[in-house]
């Protein structure tokens, strides 16, 4: 089975009952990651979670076949949770199936993959696409309308009631990621009592109390100023990500969500040279919010072709580190991000940016 994000939630009822092995892929890493939640969600009983990496099936491709079959240390059901890049796990992927082939496969819990860097034309993807028991999913990034009606759809099945205008604004704060949207909707249900039982309307003074600090107040001044090679702006956009204990996975997501934005612009934009009326036009059509503009001109002067790759995948490498040394995260992210300064702004001293 093979869907995209405007198929997803039709299809992920019969995805969750039929599949065993799941890929979600494409530039939205955040929506690929939200439908993987999506689906563990409608298991019928999802039970324990095993996180492993594409790294590690890479090293060991008989892992992943051995893991799905284990039973669980406390008895119970258990899902596996996998973070790739590319396709680090097709020959894993490829043992499982080929042991669900031989009627080895019993009892095999589901095994969830969500994979960066990768699209729905990857090897692993062509392996699961038409079987019964397989699911490819393909994200791309959305725009703020879509995003508002992910919150307002996730707001209703916790009994929280919304206007579209706190929709937006819920998903413009969490820098249109559904996995931190998710987390703000859940807050704001429980702070609201709100339940499917007892539907509660959400206010402005419920969410000005304790809504996700806005963009002026959040991430992005940093991700601008990062990604912009700002270097003025820089030192004090990091004392300030100490000094409010900014969550280092929430900021690189944010980085990442910004990433895949300029991914997708550029290959809009093609090899022309236009950035301004471009990014005017993107606006005039609302696939640009009209604040974040500015910011994009200038950082699509520094980030196309094979350098704006290189970005995507040092983001992809710092995820790992970070979920590898949490106590470390906001050093380890600091460091990177300082270092992904300093080639933004060394960028404004070539008179184009590459192509090739």
């Amino acid at each position: 089975m093979k869907a995209t994000q405007r198929e997803f939630r039709q299809a992920a009822p019969r995805a969750a009952r039929d599949g065993r092995v799941f890929f979600f892929c494409g530039p939205d890493e955040a929506g690929a990651s939200a439908a993987a939640q999506a689906i563990v969600d409608l298991l019928a009983d999802a039970g324990e979670r095993v996180e492993l990496s594409g790294g590690d099936l890479r090293s060991d491709p008989v892992l992943l076949a051995d893991e799905a079959r284990s039973n669980s240390l406390f008895g119970g059901t258990r899902h596996i949770w996998v973070r790739a890049s590319g396709d680090d796990v097709h020959d894993a992927v490829k043992n499982l199936l080929d042991t669900f082939d031989a009627g080895e496969g019993d009892g095999a819990c589901p095994v969830l993959i969500v994979a960066t860097s990768a699209t729905d034309k990857a090897r692993t993807a062509k392996l699961l696409e038409k079987r019964g028991d397989g699911f490819v999913g393909m994200f791309y990034p959305p725009d703020l309308r879509t995003v508002a009606h992910e919150v307002r759809q996730m707001g209703a099945a916790l009994g929280l009631t919304m206007a579209d205008d706190l929709g937006e604004r819920i998903a413009r704060a969490c820098g249109l990621d559904l996995r931190l949207a998710r987390s703000e909707v859940e807050k704001l249900a429980l702070y609201c009592d709100a339940s499917p039982q007892s539907p509660v309307a959400l206010g402005r003074t419920a969410l000005d109390a304790i809504g996700a600090t806005t963009e002026e107040d959040g991430f992005t001044p940093l991700v601008n100023a990062v990604l912009s090679g700002d270097a003025a702006a820089i030192p004090h956009e990091f004392r300030r990500m100490r000094e409010l204990s900014l969550n280092p996975v929430g900021l690189l997501l944010a980085f990442e969500r910004r990433a895949a934005q300029l991914a997708q612009l550029a290959a809009r934009l093609g090899r022309s040279e236009r950035i301004g009326p471009f990014i005017d036009a993107e606006k005039a059509a609302r696939r640009v919010f009209f604040r974040d503009a500015p910011d994009l001109k200038t950082q699509l002067t520094h980030w196309r072709g094979k350098r704006l790759e290189r970005l995507v995948e040092r983001l992809a490498e710092t995820h790992r580190a970070l979920l590898a040394n949490s106590q470390s995260a906001e050093t380890l992210l600091a460091q990177e991000l300082a270092e992904i300064g300093r080639h933004a702004a060394g960028s404004s001293n070539s008179s184009r940016p590459s192509h090739r």
